[in-house]
C-alpha cells in the first residue's frame, strides 16, 4: 500500500504515539504508519510498505510501552519490542531504532554511557534491549537512541496527567527517590530527524538522549504545577509507597556527551522544554 507520495524515502513506526506525533511537525514529508496502518510483526506487510514507498530510512518509534501489562504480557511484549525488529531489519533498510533507560538497573550514581552494562529489571526493559540487540545484529545500518521520561502535549504520558489530576485534588503523592531526567518530545524528534540523515552505510551505533538537568518525579511534578499555577498541593513519597508490578531504576540519568559531540547538539535544560511543552498544551 502506498501511504503518502511525498514520501522522501523515510517511515515513521508507531506514528501516533508521542514520538511519532512530534515527528510529524519535524519531518511532514516522511510517511507515516501507526499500528492500524503497518503492523511491524507481520513481516511481508513491513517488507511490501518498503518496497512500494521507496523507504531508505526507517524511524521506528512503535512499541509496547504498557510497562507493568508487560509483566503479564510477556509474549506480546516481546513480540513488538524484539522479535518485530528482525522484520525492519529484514528489508535492508537503515534503522534508527529508539530504546530506554529501562535497560538498565538503577543502581549507579553517575549518569550512563552508551557503553555501560545493561541489566533490566523489568520485561519492559528486557524486550526493548532484546529489540537493541537484533537490531545491532540484523540491520545492515542502526542507530540506537536511548532515552528516559518522555513526554509532550499528547497521547498519555506523566505531564498530562499531573496536570489533570493538579486540576481535580488538593493534594497529590509523587516519588522522590527515582531519579533521571525529562525529554521533550519535540526536542528529541528533532534530534532523531538529524540522526536520520547522516547514518552512514554498515554503521551500527547506541546513543544517548535526554534533556539536560537531573531531577526526581517529586521535582518534575512540583515544577509543572508550579508553571501550571496549581494550588494542588504535591507531597514527596516513597517508591515504597506506590506499588507498581514492574521495577523502575532508581536511577537512570543518561550521559549524552557522546551524542552532543558527534552532531554538535545544544541540549536544553529540562525546565526551558517544560515551559515550551506547557505553551503548546494550553
Amino acid at each position: 500500500m502506498l501511504l503518502n507520495k511525498g514520501s522522501a524515502m523515510l517511515l515513521v513506526t508507531g506514528a501516533n504515539g508521542q514520538l511519532g506525533t512530534a515527528l510529524k511537525t519535524i519531518v511532514p514529508q516522511a510517511v507515516f504508519a501507526d499500528s492500524s496502518m503497518l503492523d511491524i510483526t507481520d513481516a511481508s506487510a513491513v517488507q511490501r510498505t518498503v518496497n512500494t514507498n521507496s523507504i531508505k530510512t526507517i524511524i521506528n518509534c512503535a512499541a509496547y510501552t504498557a510497562v507493568d501489562k508487560a509483566e503479564d504480557d510477556i509474549a506480546r511484549a516481546r513480540t513488538v519490542n524484539a522479535t518485530s525488529i528482525s522484520n525492519l531489519a529484514a528489508t535492508g533498510a537503515k534503522l534508527v531504532h529508539i530504546s530506554t533507560d529501562y535497560v538498565f538497573d538503577g543502581r549507579s550514581h553517575i549518569p550512563y554511557t552508551e557503553d555501560a552494562t545493561p541489566h533490566p529489571q523489568s520485561i519492559y526493559g528486557q524486550t526493548k534491549l532484546e529489540g537493541e540487540q537484533i537490531a545491532r545484529l540484523e540491520a545492515k545500518s542502526a542507530i540506537i537512541v536511548r532515552t528516559s521520561w518522555l513526554y509532550s502535549p499528547w497521547s498519555h504520558n506523566f505531564f498530562r496527567t499531573m496536570l489533570r489530576l493538579g486540576a481535580e485534588r488538593k493534594e497529590i503523592g509523587v516519588v522522590f527517590d527515582q531519579i533521571g531526567t525529562p525529554t521533550y518530545a519535540l526536542d528529541l524528534a528533532a534530534t532523531i530527524s538529524q540522526i536520520a540523515l547522516h547514518i552512514q552505510d554498515g554503521q551500527h551505533e547506541v546513543y544517548h538522549y535526554s534533556n539536560e538537568g537531573v531531577c526526581s518525579w517529586y521535582d518534575f511534578a512540583t515544577e509543572i504545577l508550579q508553571l501550571a499555577k496549581s494550588d494542588c498541593q504535591v507531597n514527596p513519597i516513597e517508591t515504597s509507597a506506590y506499588p507498581t508490578k514492574a521495577k523502575r531504576p532508581h536511577y537512570s540519568v543518561l550521559n549524552k556527551a557522546k551524542i552532543k559531540d558527534d552532531f554538535d547538539l545544544k541540549i536544553p535544560h529540562w525546565k526551558e522544554s517544560l515551559k515550551k511543552c506547557l505553551d503548546q498544551y494550553l
